[in-house]
């Protein structure tokens, strides 16, 4: 029996130019030796519904060929099946291939994908939404928002969002956290939680997590200063925010989540912006949840 390995090509995601050529795919997949579907999306949620489809169609290996935006449309729907997720890094940052290990470069990605070294991976949910690399509450959210505005996506406008959005940042959000027995009240400068060790352009909040240790990794920052505001970012951008000594890390199987003041808060979930309309967020682990391609060490 052929196997079946389905594409879900994301044509605008990165730079925008993204094209998956069949001649390439095939000479990795020979017609006499593989089922081999390309599909491209339209529109936002369209990777999770082609996503559906295929796992219908019996695919035994579905592949997210984007950022991380993308993996999440395709991976939220195989979170514990037997169906193998591959990537095909095409995004402006890719923290989730990075941390994998897993080349841009189109061959050597390909190459990973027909070994089908396939490892199980812990993912995340966030009310019960899956996400695999991490999610944010506060700075980084809003970090977020102004990045999609731009139509460049690089580390430069990453850069231009992250000094934007400090200038502009106000934030008057009460929490309540609960995690590992403790309780405790403030306002956050950034909640962030992390499943992997890299944000996407090998930058990384939370530099000590894993994706196979059965726990997340929160960074907790409350309300600064305009002059540490300022001087969190420049460390951060150095990858020595923990010199700050407000910055404090914990790790956690679930985490909760209360707004006081019953605002709705800025989430960002995999690099995404969403509307979080509960004042109630549950963060939880999902320990061994989603097989992965990735390259033998």
């Amino acid at each position: 029996m052929k196997n079946k390995i389905h594409f879900i090509v994301n044509p605008i995601a990165g730079k925008g130019k993204n094209k998956l050529p069949v001649a390439l795919v095939e000479a990795y997949f020979p017609k006499e030796n593989y089922e081999v579907f390309i599909k491209e999306t339209e529109f936002i949620g369209h990777a999770t519904a082609l996503t559906e489809l295929s796992i219908k169609e019996g695919a035994q290996i579905i592949v997210a060929c984007g950022g991380d935006g993308t993996i999440n449309e395709v991976a939220c729907c195989l979170v514990n099946t037997q169906v193998i997720l591959g990537i095909l890094p095409m995004g402006s940052g890719n923290g989730l291939a990075s941390n994998l290990k897993i080349p841009k470069n189109l061959k050597k990605a390909l190459s990973i994908i027909k070994k089908q070294n396939a490892i199980e991976i812990d993912t995340a949910s966030i009310n019960g939404e899956p996400f695999f690399s991490n999610a944010g509450i506060g700075f980084d959210a809003h970090v977020i928002s102004d990045f999609e505005e731009n139509t460049t996506r690089q580390l430069f406008s990453y850069v231009k969002s992250t000094f934007r959005t400090l200038k502009k940042y106000n934030y008057k959000n009460v929490v309540e956290l609960n995690y590992n027995g403790i309780t405790e009240r403030l306002s956050p400068f950034l909640l962030f939680i992390s499943n992997s060790n890299e944000m996407g352009y090998k930058m990384s909040l939370t530099p000590r997590a894993s994706l196979q240790d059965g726990l997340l990794d929160v960074i907790i920052v409350p309300k600064l200063s305009t002059f540490k505001l300022f001087l969190f970012a420049v460390l951060f951008l150095f990858k020595k925010h923990h010199w700050l000594k407000e910055v404090r890390f914990q790790q956690v199987k679930n985490l909760e989540i209360k707004s006081l003041d019953d605002s709705i808060l800025k989430i960002q979930r995999d690099g995404e912006s969403i509307l979080q309309k509960h004042s109630n967020i549950i963060i939880e682990i999902l320990p061994n949840s989603l097989n992965i391609c990735v390259k033998k060490v």
